[in-house]
């Protein structure tokens, strides 16, 4: 399945603002990595054309359930946002 480089454009576009928006508790990494799991759900959808926005509301969930835990050092953050 070929992926449009406007839909590569908006994720783009939707991790900086997310980057932005969740500034004063996250990583650049950790929402990098927040997108692209919420991306990596819609993989083989065939219609693209919502995809983006479908991306930063599961992002958004990602980043927001996993605020409320308590890390430890030995569970890398990969682990803790895989669980959403």
């Amino acid at each position: 399945m070929l992926i449009e480089p406007d839909e590569d454009v908006a994720i783009d576009h939707l991790t900086d603002h997310l980057k932005t928006s969740y500034s004063d508790n996250r990583t650049p990494s950790e929402i990098e990595i927040a997108v692209d799991i919420a991306r990596s759900f819609f993989k083989g959808f065939p219609i693209r054309t919502y995809v983006p926005v479908l991306v930063e509301r599961r992002a958004r969930r990602i980043l927001s359930k996993d605020s409320g835990r308590t890390s430890t050092a030995t569970e890398p953050v990969t682990d803790r946002l895989r669980h959403v």
